[in-house]
């Protein structure tokens, strides 16, 4: 992956070159706007005022004790220079501010300690659970110190994936990842609103991050929608929904090819002496006063996404080393515990998941299955109340959880794009009576005729001293003739007349009882 990142960054070099270029030969002026600097004077002040109070702030390892005395030292701070330089409250405050950054960020690079206690390539505690939702098909929970990701796995019909109208090629999307973090996540009291930019772009990755372990449609033909909700958020709440999301896809059943982890890396450098420092599982407060969030999402085997922001001009191949080996470590350890929680996809789907089955018919018997608009597969919907999907190629899904309704409707759709052979045996219902036989209705919207002599096995003087419209009659093909007419006989009786054999040709009779022809 470095040698790759490598390798592309050579070309960025030439396109920057040329947008370089461009700029000397046509560019315009760029405009100049007025700097606001905090004064020399201030920062002195603050400086020898304030170091002994920032170096308490960032004693404690507990953040709101840290919060409190943040906000304890401010009020403190603020009060103390407000006569002394009236008018300049904003420079005060900023200087606290690039003192207090100034402190933790040394503590780190030179005793190697983390605003929360933790060395640079640890971990924050973490705990999983899975099925915490009784009626989801499938949920988890991934937490990692006071971040919390809670998942949901949703599975439906090929035909529910998400249509697209874009530029690219790509039409539909069967695997959705969508992230939500409301502001109650970080203590705060805000709207509920639709997701913003940066909800959506952390969706994004971890989508990207799950893509390459979600089976094919040919192995799993279902459409999965993935929802990441942050009940909790200090940092790293996108590779923590990839942790919960691969999880609850296990709960759910799914047969991932291998689970995946997330874990986010970041990066102290003194610019003076170079000095670095590059952190596994950064929390908030390092996020905001670090260089770098580089956040890598891999299985055992390797990496799936990556995406990095840094605040600094850039970033050389000893920090891009030391931050890949640093993710493998985390991302490891952080796998061996998911594994602990839930090893492995479980064998069977939710019982509130639908069932799909999947096979294929001639696709030019797909209008026969369908029917003029819609009847035959709507009827075939409301007899056995399952969802159809048919493709163009001829692979039909059917979705139901009741698994009786399913193989009747297979049987059913087998049976209409099946070609109608002598020897075949159906059991259909009578639609049409006429003095000389009975009209069952086989498949496919297709009827048969049952002669009146092969109703029973003793003479029938009328059709309807045998049956009546409605009733259901297990037949027989017994002749197909030039036409394309069916002839039937019945199959659910035993005839005793020897002089009546069942494979006799259609119109066939039994000896009349004067012995007349």
């Amino acid at each position: 992956m470095m040698d790759a990142i490598l390798y592309g960054h050579q070309f960025i070099k030439e396109l920057v070159e040329f947008q370089e270029k461009i700029t000397a030969e046509i560019g315009k002026p760029k405009s100049e706007f007025p700097l606001i600097t905090t004064g020399d004077d201030v920062k002195a002040a603050v400086r020898e005022y304030a170091l002994e109070k920032c170096e308490y702030i960032y004693s404690t390892y507990v953040r709101k004790e840290r919060q409190a005395r943040d906000a304890e030292v401010s009020a403190d701070v603020a009060a103390h220079f407000a006569d002394i330089f009236p008018g300049r409250e904003g420079e005060v405050a900023d200087a606290l501010y690039y003192l207090g950054k100034e402190v933790m960020r040394k503590k780190i690079l030179q005793q190697g300690i983390r605003p929360d206690g933790r060395k640079v390539d640890e971990v924050r505690p973490i705990w999983c659970e899975v099925g915490v939702l009784p009626r989801t098909h499938g949920s988890a929970v991934f937490t990692r110190g006071e971040t919390q990701a809670l998942t949901i796995t949703t599975l439906g019909m090929i035909s529910e994936a998400q249509e697209l109208d874009g530029l690219s090629n790509e039409k539909s999307k069967r695997y959705i990842h969508q992230y939500n973090m409301p502001s109650y996540a970080t203590g705060e009291a805000g709207r509920l609103r639709s997701p913003n930019r940066r909800e959506i772009g952390h969706g994004a990755l971890a989508e990207r991050a799950l893509v390459p372990v979600i089976p094919s449609e040919a192995d799993f033909p279902y459409a999965l929608r993935l929802v990441s909700e942050i009940m909790g958020s200090n940092g790293s709440s996108s590779m923590a929904s990839v942790c919960g999301s691969t999880l609850s896809l296990m709960d759910a059943g799914v047969p991932i090819t291998a689970p995946v982890a997330g874990v986010a890396m970041g990066l102290i450098q003194d610019a003076e002496t170079g000095e670095i420092a590059v952190l596994t599982d950064i929390q908030g407060l390092e996020d905001f006063l670090g260089d770098m969030d580089f956040k890598v999402a891999g299985t055992m085997n390797g990496i799936t996404a990556i995406q990095m922001d840094i605040k600094i001009k850039g970033i050389n191949r000893e920090i891009l080393s030391r931050a890949l080996s640093q993710a493998l470590k985390g991302r490891l350890h952080i796998l061996g515990i998911m594994l602990e929680t839930l090893g492995r996809p479980r064998e069977n789907l939710s019982k509130f998941a639908p069932k799909i089955i999947t096979f294929s018919i001639n696709p030019e018997k797909i209008s026969e299955v369908i029917g003029p608009r819609g009847k035959m597969i709507n009827k075939i919907i409301d007899e056995t109340g399952v969802k159809i999907d048919i493709e163009d190629d001829g692979r039909v899904f059917i979705s139901t959880a009741d698994q009786a309704a399913a193989d009747k409707a297979k049987s059913i759709i087998l049976g209409i794009a099946k070609d109608i052979e002598v020897g075949d045996v159906f059991t259909g219902k009578v639609v049409r009576i006429m003095n000389f036989g009975a009209f069952v209705e086989l498949v496919g919207g297709k009827d048969g005729m049952i002669h009146i002599s092969k109703l029973d096995n003793k003479r029938v003087e009328k059709v309807e001293d045998v049956v009546n419209i409605g009733d259901e009659l297990e037949v027989k093909v017994c002749e197909i003739d030039s036409q394309g007419r069916i002839n039937l006989i019945r199959n659910d009786i035993t005839y005793d007349n020897p002089n009546f054999t069942r494979s006799a040709p259609a119109g066939a009779r039994p000896p009349r009882r004067d012995g007349r022809k």
